[in-house]
């Protein structure tokens, strides 16, 4: 299968989706499936999600299984990278060495 008829072919399933949040669109990029997640209606900037696609996922008897688990990994992805802040964005309090235990010199 040619790399336009692969593109095809996702573009066609993307086509079973729809999501009041989220768009999503493919493109072929050097010789790579890419899905693209885009939120709509955004009104702070927000990067495009860019999931690639494996060509043995393209070429699977399952391959709308295959993608269906890729697109709801790769939504998992997005929103937590959409933190503007977390946890481990903030210095973590250094905590001071504890006592020597043992019976040093005894």
């Amino acid at each position: 299968m040619s790399g336009s008829s692969k593109l095809g072919m996702v573009q066609e399933h993307l086509k079973l989706y729809d999501h009041p949040l989220l768009a999503f669109s493919a493109r072929e990029n050097r010789e790579v499936i890419e899905v693209l997640i885009d939120l709509k209606n955004s009104t702070v900037p927000v990067h495009t999600y860019v999931l690639p696609i494996h060509p043995r996922d393209l070429d699977h008897p399952q391959f709308a299984w295959h993608l269906q688990r890729q697109l709801y990994d790769g939504l998992h992805d997005y929103f937590v990278e959409m933190f503007t802040r977390t946890p481990q964005n903030r210095a973590v309090p250094h905590s001071p060495t504890p006592a020597k235990q043992g019976n040093e010199g005894s």
